[in-house]
């Protein structure tokens, strides 16, 4: 079984009724919604309980965090990226899932669902509606309010045994041991008060180094006894209990130490350190205070580090953002956490024909909901600004499969932005690629003379090499390599441009070589090109170019040389993340396999690309002259192995996590 789940963060306690009733619901109901106040538990219950399925109960477990979100259009696309669907389909995104998971038995988990409610609930119908053996497990601190839905109250733990149990296990882990029977006594009494909300309790515990469990418990009823109404005689409710806890933490905290809380509620996707450093610092926190203020917060359980990355509870990140408005630093910190993430998309797009490309690749992969984040912030604030960070993250999002995210915010720039004409050139550039990435010739065709009008207008060197490359992209796949040839030579030979523009039409050439049959040059000026690409140390552009000595060696039937460079492109496709290439190329290497007399490794190779295809959202596709190559290898191996063992190795790869086959692939 597939599974796409979030690491579990230490031993998870108590709620043995509840995980096994939810382990049952899950085999009899289609929609379960885990509902219950923050930091109550919802999210850890889900991930035990998806985690703990056993292996023959769902084809594939793919967990989709909601909460960094803030864009309801753009709920689709994050679930199929938490699906692994690399959705290049020009339709609408939600039949491309649907089409996706199809008739297989998948659990799907949307965690935190409560502000996108409404787009949730419609999802979900849609999804179930289509998706006959799809399971979707929910958590939200309110219902989806569908007609299927079943709700499944998350309470507190039981505060005289699983709330001591976590109590305890989180003391432990900090080193403090309760020997004395006054620091049981005070304990049972801190998880009363408390009244078993498990974050409540992380965050007490968190304070044991530093508080003895007598003296918490005493000033823990002393807080709660005053939040109670004059005269009442009812405990505080859970959410009184939580927020006196944060309070209670977040007073415990130095100075430093709160206002640094603040400022992190602004990331998304969980900062890396020096992401903190970049945004947080100011004023009262230099870099050597910040660094303190951090270990702090970790201390007290405030943030989390795994690595170096941070991450919040929702519970807290809410508290801190309303701090920051309290502050009155919303928009500034805002401001330094967009104007922090539009330098890391520029710098990565510097280093794009570099050494540097494939961590640009994994680095922006890693802050995808943070650069979100800050095009919705520079949308409304700043559409220039916006329009310079979505122009240098386009080409970086299609590549590795952002296209509806790509479309979504390059649209809206190019409706917003009016000038300059190199930023709308590029703008448009950007879109057209995406575009012809989703099969949409004619627009992308459009869009590639508006790059080219922008270009000659700003007098732009590098668009209008980018332009022609877009052009000829275009003419290639409609299959009119000629043409394709014709316009990179004459980019070619009259524009300067900066090597990355420069070497993607050099590659759009090698491909117009190929396709139109001049196999000599089109090794040569691929052999070429990959030298260069090598010497820079980039992946992008040299795994194409063993893509095209591999078609090459192919027509020129020299098999083994072919499946060296299918396997040598695959590598690199797999270092940056490239499902579309990956799809393609071992397609690719099928072809050489069969060729090379071994039937049942092509099978397995077709198999597994046809995984890789599914995660890309549309049937294999590919430069026009690859499609009956494929046809006749697939023939052929079929032929060497016979029908029923060629269906047996393809079944059993296409039922294979896609990267552990690919993996063993590689390694033959």
């Amino acid at each position: 079984m597939e599974k796409w789940m979030p690491p579990e963060s230490g031993p998870f306690v108590g709620r043995v009724e509840e995980v096994e009733e939810l382990g049952s619901l899950l085999g009899e109901r289609r929609l379960v919604t885990l509902v219950g106040t923050g930091g109550i538990g919802k999210s850890r219950l889900a991930s035990h309980v998806a985690g703990g399925c056993a292996p023959d109960a769902f084809t594939s477990i793919h967990w989709a965090p909601l909460w960094s979100l803030t864009n309801a259009s753009l709920l689709t696309s994050l679930v199929a990226d938490a699906c692994g669907l690399s959705d290049h389909s020009p339709g609408e995104p939600v039949d491309t899932l649907a089409d996706w998971i199809g008739a297989r038995r998948v659990l799907l988990v949307l965690d935190s669902c409560e502000h996108l409610v409404a787009a949730c609930a419609a999802l979900v119908s849609a999804l179930l509606a289509r998706c006959p053996e799809l399971v979707v497990l929910a958590t939200s601190r309110e219902p989806l309010g569908t007609e299927s839905e079943f709700l499944f109250p998350v309470g507190p733990l039981p505060v005289d045994s699983d709330s001591m149990e976590l109590f305890a296990a989180r003391a432990d882990a900090l080193g403090v041991r309760w020997t004395r029977p006054e620091d049981f006594v005070a304990a049972a009494e801190v998880c009363r008060w408390l009244e078993g909300i498990p974050l409540a309790l992380e965050l007490a515990a968190a304070q044991l180094p530093e508080r003895p469990l007598p003296t918490m418990a005493r000033l823990l009823r002393g807080r709660l006894s005053l939040a109670e109404k004059p005269g009442s005689r009812v405990r505080p409710s859970r959410h009184r209990a939580l927020r006196t806890t944060i309070g209670w933490s977040h007073e415990l905290c130095e100075p430093r130490e709160r206002l640094l809380w603040a400022r992190l509620s602004v990331f998304r996707s969980g900062a890396t350190v020096d992401d903190a450093v970049r945004v947080c610092r100011g004023g009262p926190l230099t870099e050597a205070a910040l660094t303190r203020a951090l270990e702090g917060l970790a201390r007290k359980n405030v943030v989390t580090l795994s690595g170096d990355r941070l991450h919040l509870f929702d519970t807290v990140r809410e508290y801190g953002a309303l701090w920051l408005a309290e502050l009155g630093e919303t928009r500034t910190t805002a401001d330094r956490h967009a104007r922090r993430f539009h330098e890391l998309a520029l710098a990565a797009e510097d280093s794009w024909w570099g050494p540097g490309q494939a961590t640009a690749y994994t680095r922006l992969a890693g802050c995808h909901g943070d650069l979100c984040a800050a095009l919705e912030h520079l949308l409304a604030t700043d559409p220039s600004a916006a329009a310079e960070l979505a122009g240098a993250l386009g080409f970086f999002w299609a590549c590795s499969g952002h296209l509806h995210e790509a479309a979504h915010y390059l649209e809206e720039c190019v409706q917003l932005v009016s000038g300059p004409e190199a930023v709308v050139g590029k703008l448009a550039w950007a879109l057209g690629v995406v575009r012809c990435l989703r099969g949409e010739y004619d627009t992308a065709a459009r869009l590639a003379g508006r790059a080219d009008e922008c270009a000659v207008r700003a007098r732009d060197t590098t668009l209008l090499v980018d332009a022609a490359y877009l052009r000829g992209l275009v003419m290639l796949l409609r299959g009119d390599p000629l043409d394709a040839l014709t316009v990179a030579d004459r980019a070619l030979a009259e524009q300067d441009a900066a090597a990355p523009a420069a070497a993607r039409c050099r590659l759009m050439r090698v491909f117009a070589l190929t396709a139109s049959g001049f196999l000599g040059e089109a090794r040569a000026e691929a052999e070429s090109l990959r030298l260069d690409s090598m010497s820079a140390g980039e992946h992008w552009t040299r795994s194409y170019t063993e893509y095209q000595l591999a078609v090459v060696a192919l027509r020129e039937r020299r098999s083994a040389d072919a499946a060296d460079h299918a396997r040598a492109m695959l590598r690199d496709k797999l270092l940056i993340g490239d499902v579309f290439g990956l799809g393609l190329g071992l397609d690719l290497l099928a072809v050489a396999l069969s060729a090379l007399a071994r039937g049942e490794e092509a099978a397995s190779a077709y198999g597994t690309g046809q995984v890789f295809w599914q995660m890309v959202g549309h049937p294999q596709r590919g430069t026009p002259e690859l499609q009956p190559l494929r046809r006749s290898a697939e023939l052929s191996a079929r032929k060497q192995i016979g029908d029923d063992a060629y269906d047996t190795a393809y079944r059993l790869a296409t039922l294979t996590d896609p990267f552990t086959a690919l993996e063993t692939i590689l390694t033959r």
